[in-house]
């Protein structure tokens, strides 16, 4: 049986790594694959939590999969507004959306 600690670790560890690449990459792919990793380590704490504080219930996993589904569709959106920037400007930069603004 692996202890909830580790769990916690992992979490945190995937967290970080999705906030690092967050807030270091330019690319918009990069970017969302980065909030991936954070919303997967959100899910992991769900699973951890209802483990430790309710073991024979399943809320958290409940949880966890509602999580997932707005995950799912975030990716959907995300990806087809990528793909249009990518065809508006021919760049997958975050640098080729400051346009937009104005």
């Amino acid at each position: 049986m692996v202890p909830v600690e580790c769990f916690f670790v992992l979490s945190a560890l995937l967290f970080f790594i999705g906030v690092f690449g967050f807030v270091t990459r330019r690319n918009l792919i990069a970017m969302l694959i980065s909030t991936e990793l954070i919303l997967n380590a959100v899910d992991i704490n769900f699973a951890v939590f209802n483990r430790i504080l309710y073991p024979g219930q399943l809320e958290g996993f409940f949880f966890t999969l509602f999580a997932i589904g707005v995950a799912a569709a975030e990716t959907a959106v995300a990806v087809a507004i990528i793909i249009n920037v990518y065809r508006n400007f021919h760049s997958d930069s975050v640098n080729s959306i400051q346009e937009l603004k104005y």
